[in-house]
């Protein structure tokens, strides 16, 4: 973890952090002390390489989703997830040139079979919400991996003391902090591993 401040010693100093040619802190909506140490420790507890925390955890779906598909792009996602997720899947992304193709998980070759030339990810719930249903994360994993598309997996409910979904083959792993890894409900938060 780098220093806490916010103190630079010039005018070439600064601009080379705003330049992003040098690490520090020097303005607290691109990164702070706070949320890189809180980065740190969820990519260590889930056993991913790098977190970046967000606004919330709709946001922390909304950034791993966008970031992977574009305009006429597809997604085959659980039918069993959160209504959030779900009115952002089936609402918001369409807005974005985004279709989504939503399956019953507990017969996991739905995923397959509902997979396109067009598809980029595969998103499920480790535990949906709110039927508490389980997808089996390493088969879906496999099958996303064989069609060369990404595992999104929202961990929310079962967070990494429960289950790390990165070692069972997810490749992004997403969480509304303000539930059980908070456990506060008091704030905000989300979290992309």
């Amino acid at each position: 973890i780098q220093s806490t401040t916010f103190k630079y010693e010039s005018s070439a100093e600064m601009g080379k952090l705003f330049d992003l040619e040098a690490s520090g802190y020097f303005y607290s909506r691109l990164q702070n002390p706070t949320n890189d140490a809180v980065s740190a420790r969820i990519a260590a507890l889930e056993g991913g390489t790098a977190a970046m925390l967000t606004g919330s955890g709709m946001s922390a779906i909304f950034f791993s989703v966008f970031n992977i598909v574009g305009a006429g792009d597809h997604l085959v996602s659980s039918s069993s997830i959160y209504g959030g997720s779900f009115n952002l899947l089936s609402q918001t992304m369409p807005r974005q040139g985004v279709s989504t193709t939503f399956v019953d998980t507990s017969d996991i070759a739905n995923i397959e079979r509902a997979i396109t030339e067009k598809t980029r990810a595969v998103y499920v719930e480790t535990m949906g919400n709110p039927c508490s249903d389980l997808t089996d994360i390493d088969v879906a994993a496999e099958i996303a991996h064989r069609h060369g598309i990404m595992l999104v997996v929202d961990n929310t409910f079962a967070t990494p003391y429960l289950l790390r979904p990165i070692e069972h083959g997810a490749d992004l792993v997403v969480y509304s902090a303000t539930k059980f890894l908070g456990g506060h409900g008091t704030s905000l938060a989300g979290i992309i591993a």
